[in-house]
Parts: C-alpha cells; sequence; structure tokens
C-alpha cells in the first residue's frame, strides 16, 4: 500500500452546485435565493451593523464622553524607580537604556511615589511637585527639557 493506491470513501466528495443553471439542475429560476425582497436581487449587499432600516444602535443610545484632543499622554516614572538607577545624570536616553520608558518620541513625567537616596541630576518634559522636592531633598536638580 502507498499513498498512490488511496481512495477517498464512497460520498465522502460532492459535486459544485451550480447555480442559475436551468430549471433540470433543480437550482434554475431563483436560483435559490427565494421570490423578491432585497437579497433575491443581483447586487444586493449589507453591512454587519445594517439593522433592516430601524434607527441604528449607535443612533439610538445617548452619547457620552469627551476627547481631548491637546491632551499630552507622558510615560510615567517614579522617584523609587531611580533608586536602582546607575549614573548620575538622568534623560530620555539613560531612562530608556535602562529599560525604564519605551519610547523616545513620547515626553517624560517624574512622579513622586517612593524615596530616592541618591544624588541625581535629572533632565525630563515634566516633573510632579512632591518629585522635584525629593529630588532637591536627596540633592539632586531638576530641570525641565
Amino acid at each position: 500500500m502507498d499513498l498512490g493506491s488511496l481512495k477517498k470513501a464512497p460520498g465522502s466528495t460532492r459535486n459544485r452546485k451550480r447555480v442559475g443553471r436551468g430549471e433540470g439542475s433543480g437550482w434554475g429560476c431563483t436560483a435559490g435565493r427565494g421570490t423578491k425582497g432585497q437579497r433575491s436581487r443581483s447586487g444586493s449587499k449589507q453591512r454587519a451593523w445594517f439593522e433592516g432600516g430601524q434607527m441604528p444602535i449607535q443612533r439610538r443610545l445617548p452619547k457620552f464622553g469627551f476627547y481631548h484632543r491637546g491632551r499630552v499622554e507622558y510615560q510615567v516614572v517614579n522617584v523609587s524607580a531611580l533608586n536602582d538607577f546607575s549614573g548620575e545624570e538622568v534623560t530620555p536616553e539613560t531612562l530608556q537604556e535602562a529599560g525604564l520608558i519605551k519610547k523616545l518620541t513620547q515626553p517624560v513625567k517624574i512622579l513622586g511615589d517612593g524615596e530616592l537616596n541618591k544624588k541625581l541630576t535629572v533632565k525630563v518634559h515634566a516633573v510632579s511637585k512632591s518629585a522635584r522636592e525629593k529630588i532637591e531633598k536627596a540633592g539632586g536638580t531638576v530641570t525641565l527639557i
């Protein structure tokens, strides 16, 4: 026995349904689409969200929320994470090398969660009030880019 001698099981395959090929085929006349109506016509399509002409759900539900176009989304780093930081100068580039932030295109903000035990020079886009106090208390400086 080899692969060339294998045969399909009887009845496992059927011929393709050839629609609209005459009355004798059993799928002539209306070609299985029924009589009249939107789906019986040629070129009929319906979008997934079409609800048969009733008022769509996105128009029935009340609108809510607000999108602020001028919003600035920061990558945040806590003061406690800077304790493990090697080096004296903290910039977005050095933070990315340390794995504390992912992108250089997005601004960086230092937040004041935790304590700082070392003197650092911090150069970032934004700093919270408590983070600035903790960095300066540890003998470091903060400058905004």
